[in-house]
């Protein structure tokens, strides 16, 4: 039996039906996710293997000009906030405030609860079973300007970065911060 609300199938499930792509590679995801929900009862749980639905948020400062991202302790690289869907979370939007509190340190954000984009990737390392796809829904937020943030034990460095100086990042990392600060800003 799932720990997870029968809620939060539904939620990202009526989200993702909702949701109106960017770009047709986005609604090839979009699309995915979608049959993914629809076949998988248990779509949104780490437990459905090898894919589930995760979510995340993209932490933008006051002014737009810079990204909070954090160093992440196992993948060591600079991404956004995210994470896996918990029996706590009601919604996807829930997931991806979650998890941004939680990663950034930050006691409060301005969070937007369209998502802005979706991706899809594996992850090596997040089941003693093998291989896993994280269907990953993101979502974006303003810190306050005066945000103090904090490094998780999930991360090795929070740290803030001008849009013109961005660490080595993938680029649909890139691609998401240019849309929550089209959506923001």
């Amino acid at each position: 039996m799932s720990g997870h609300p029968p809620g939060q199938h539904a939620d990202a499930l009526a989200v993702l039906q909702g949701w109106l792509a960017p770009t047709p590679a986005q609604e090839a995801l979009r699309a995915a996710f979608v049959e993914h929900l629809q076949t998988h009862p248990d779509g949104t749980e780490r437990a459905c293997f090898p894919d589930h639905v995760t979510a995340g948020t993209v932490v933008l400062s006051a002014s737009g000009d810079e990204v909070l991202l954090n160093l992440h302790r196992k993948a060591r690289r600079w991404f956004a906030f995210g994470g896996h869907c918990e029996p706590g979370d009601a919604t996807l939007a829930d997931v991806a405030l979650r998890e941004a509190l939680e990663e950034s340190g930050l006691s409060r954000v301005e969070f937007d609860p369209t998502p802005v984009s979706l991706d899809c990737h594996e992850v090596e390392f997040c089941d003693p079973r093998g291989t896993v796809r994280h269907l990953d829904v993101r979502y974006a937020a303003l810190a306050p300007a005066d945000a103090v943030h904090a490094t998780s034990e999930e991360s090795l460095d929070v740290r803030w970065w001008p849009l013109d100086g961005l660490p080595e990042l993938e680029d649909e990392m890139v691609e998401l911060i240019g849309r929550a600060r089209e959506r923001l800003c």
